[in-house]
């Protein structure tokens, strides 16, 4: 077993990255390093991995056996705890260039026992124009072992002079039958189950995973997916609107609460609460403006939470009527919501495929506008509106 052995469906990526590990030690010894570069750049749909890729291949480059998945280097690495791996993710909407420019001299110091330093940056389409001109510096020039890894789902998410002095790692959406054989083989998930979630999830594997553990989030979905035959005067248009609100914020809050809740005991456990001895006492007492800290990511990353549930919505949404257009046109493709077969074949018979489209495009629309800071509410109704009209 490797640590590449978790990217589902994602061949042709792996093949390269285990390339470029195998050539690392040159690089470490101040040489080309074939097929091994500074700086890397992960682009892939939501759900396809570019973390977890990220992730892999930062084990392996610190990891004296190129990645065997059972060492302390690798599974340091893999927990989040190795100290030559800084890891990134920023907590809110945007990432400043005050943090970018933290984050560079951090990354411009030499390795304390790894080989490498390792920069895994999740999400750098987050960073203001003014961070990505101060991380282009540092991806332009490097320090001798010094390696950048930037996750964004489109190589367009970034500035074409970073982009451009990164090496690209393209992924892919896994099939449905490899997110299936992972849900049974992996995570005890029974085959018919497993089979649901994978065609619901459309490739997404930590979408898959939830919707096959968590009864709660098939729910959530279901009720989503119950919307479109619903809507059948104004009024079912701000119920259902006010409802998918509600089920986003429903979402939301399942999803922090277990992270809050959990690093806020990890805090408390760090500063001592628990423990008895000497200085216990004020060490304790000292935590309350790293505790306010805390509350502060916390928020900031409690709206990035929002604004992705409302977005998981819409994309459940949209998936229904991209499978209502499938049925009207004939097309042979897989339906990520044949459980709704019924509500599907209804929704195509009474109307056309140029209603669908407009129906899609309302969808896209809404998500343009909760991303333009317009109230999710106001922008699902105005959605379901569209939806209603056609």
């Amino acid at each position: 077993m490797t640590v590449f052995d978790d990217l589902i469906g994602q061949r042709a990526a792996v093949g390269r990255l285990e390339r470029a590990v195998a050539g690392a030690g040159d690089l470490v010894a101040g040489g080309p390093g074939t097929g091994m570069t500074h700086a890397w750049l992960f682009t892939g749909p939501p759900g396809s991995g570019r973390s977890e890729a990220a992730r892999a291949f930062a084990a392996a480059l610190q990891c004296p056996d190129g990645g065997c998945g059972h060492c302390g280097s690798c599974h340091q690495v893999l927990t989040g705890t190795h100290p030559d791996v800084l890891y990134v993710r920023p907590s809110g909407l945007s990432y400043g260039v005050a943090a970018t420019r933290d984050l560079v001299l951090k990354a411009s110091s030499k390795p304390s026992g790894g080989r490498f330093r390792i920069v895994l940056f999740e999400d750098a389409e987050r960073a203001t124009e003014a961070a990505s001109n101060a991380l282009l510096k540092a991806v332009e020039e490097p320090s001798p072992r010094t390696v950048w890894l930037l996750c964004t789902p489109t190589p367009d998410d970034l500035l074409i002079t970073i982009r451009s002095r990164c090496r690209m790692v393209t992924l892919a959406t896994p099939p449905t039958a490899e997110l299936v054989s992972a849900l049974v083989q992996r995570d005890g998930v029974d085959p018919d189950t497993a089979r649901s979630a994978a065609r619901a999830a459309a490739g997404r594997i930590d979408r898959a995973r939830q919707l096959a553990t968590d009864p709660e989030a098939r729910r959530r979905r279901e009720e989503v997916l119950s919307i479109p035959v619903r809507l059948d005067g104004t009024g079912a248009c701000v119920v259902a609107a006010a409802r998918l609100y509600e089920i986003a914020e429903e979402d939301s809050k399942t999803l922090t609460a277990a992270l809050d809740e959990r690093e806020r005991g990890e805090m408390r456990a760090a500063f001592g609460e628990g423990s008895t001895g000497k200085g216990v006492a004020k060490a304790i007492r000292g935590s309350a403006g790293a505790m306010k800290d805390l509350e502060e990511r916390q928020k900031r990353r409690a709206t990035r939470i929002k604004r992705d549930s409302y977005d998981r919505a819409l994309l459940d949404l949209a998936a229904f009527y991209r499978d209502v257009l499938a049925l009207q046109l004939g097309a042979q493709v897989e339906l990520s919501t044949v459980e709704r077969s019924g509500d599907l074949e209804r929704v195509a018979r009474s109307s056309t495929p140029e209603s669908t489209l407009r129906r899609i495009d309302a969808i896209m629309e809404c998500r343009t506008r909760i991303g333009a800071n317009v109230h999710p509410q106001i922008a699902m109704e105005a959605m379901t509106s569209a939806l209603l009209a056609g």
